[in-house]
């Protein structure tokens, strides 16, 4: 499948390693160029890419920048991306310690739906509450005993069958977690946010949540 990787950070450097170790086409760009992508793609067989050509011809997307990033992506940025393409947020809003105040999430907008907005297409969340380690190192064939498992939440079924079939074939166990709307269940400071539960545990999780966002993740 071809696969584009928008942020070479952490949680994307290590899709970017472990997507062409299962053999994806892999497209992966950053803020600062593909020429300084050059020893992640020799170590994975990643094609480093601007992030305009990240997602040409691209049946999954992966948008992994910081959130104050998201305004500055190309316009246009799926205009080349395939007719189905399934597109991964996995950010978090972290307004004291990165981002700065955001007045339509700070107003009750999930996270997702204000990035949603941003690049003008339906996104699906997941991996905003994945340690980057664990994709290098938890996954487990299915039917593992204790399988970790991830929350994903999004509105396509599509696009997140899509999303949730490329977890699985990274080892990891899902839980669908609803819509966009409901996608407030796994932002920072929820139970399930960093949870490496299986999936009765992050689906207990998820129900325990509430929708009051602490003072730590407000502005």
């Amino acid at each position: 499948m071809k696969i584009g990787i928008i942020g070479a950070g952490n949680i994307g450097g290590n899709l970017t390693r472990r997507l062409t170790a299962l053999g994806h086409d892999v497209s992966v760009a950053n803020s600062r160029g593909p020429e300084t992508l050059k020893a992640l793609a020799e170590e994975t067989g990643a094609t480093p890419v601007t992030a305009a050509e990240a997602a040409r011809g691209a049946r999954v997307v992966v948008v992994t920048v910081p959130l104050k990033a998201v305004p500055d992506l190309p316009s246009g940025l799926l205009g080349e991306a395939a007719d189905d393409v399934a597109v991964i947020d996995t950010g978090n809003y972290y307004p004291q310690q990165r981002d700065g105040r955001i007045a339509a999430i700070e107003d009750g907008l999930t996270e997702s739906r204000w990035t949603e907005q941003q690049i003008g297409h339906p996104v699906i969340k997941a991996f905003n509450g994945t340690y980057a380690q664990d994709i290098l190192d938890k996954g487990q064939p299915q039917g593992a005993p204790g399988r970790q498992a991830l929350p994903v939440a999004g509105g396509d079924p599509a696009a997140k069958r899509t999303v949730r079939d490329l977890i699985d074939e990274l080892g990891f166990d899902t839980v669908d977690a609803g819509g966009l709307d409901e996608s407030w269940r796994q932002q920072p400071g929820t139970p399930v946010y960093g949870n490496r539960g299986d999936a009765d545990t992050i689906a207990k999780a998820l129900a325990d949540a509430s929708p009051e966002r602490t003072a730590e993740w407000r502005a």
